[in-house]
C-alpha cells in the first residue's frame, strides 16, 4: 500500500511559478512510476508529467515550462511549474503506478493523492 500526500498548491499570477510536492509512504517508492495529473472544473483528469527511472515524460502543454523530479531518499516527487498560465488552473494530483511503463491513462495508476489546488490569475 502506498499513500500519497500533495502540497505546494496555491494562487499565483500568470507568469509565476509553483513547486508541487508529493510525499509517498512505502519502502519501494523508487520502483514506482510517479506521475502528475490535473483536473479542471468540468473537464476530465489529464496527464501532465511522469518519471520512471531517469526517463521523463510530459504532455505537450507542460514541455518547456514544467519539470518533474524525484528524491528517492525522501520518498518525494516534485513538479516545478514555471511560466504559469490561467489555463493551468486545476486540481493537481500525484499518482503512482507499480508496473514499470509510463501510462497517460488515469485508470492505469494504482494510488492517488487527495489533490492540491493550483489557481493562476490573469
Amino acid at each position: 500500500q502506498v499513500q500519497l500526500v500533495e502540497s505546494g498548491g496555491g494562487l499565483v499570477q500568470a507568469g509565476g511559478s509553483l513547486r508541487l510536492s508529493c510525499a509517498a509512504s512505502g519502502r519501494t517508492f523508487s520502483s514506482y512510476v510517479m506521475a502528475w495529473f490535473r483536473q479542471a472544473p468540468g473537464k476530465e483528469r489529464e496527464f501532465v508529467a511522469a518519471i520512471s527511472g531517469r526517463n521523463l515524460y510530459y504532455t505537450d502543454s507542460a514541455k518547456g515550462r514544467f519539470t518533474i523530479s524525484r528524491d528517492n531518499a525522501k520518498n518525494t516527487v516534485y513538479l516545478q511549474m514555471n511560466s504559469l498560465k490561467p489555463e493551468d488552473t486545476a486540481v493537481y494530483y500525484c499518482a503512482a503506478r507499480s508496473l514499470g511503463y509510463v501510462s497517460g491513462r488515469p485508470d492505469e495508476y494504482d494510488y492517488w493523492g487527495q489533490g492540491t489546488q493550483v489557481t493562476v490569475s490573469s
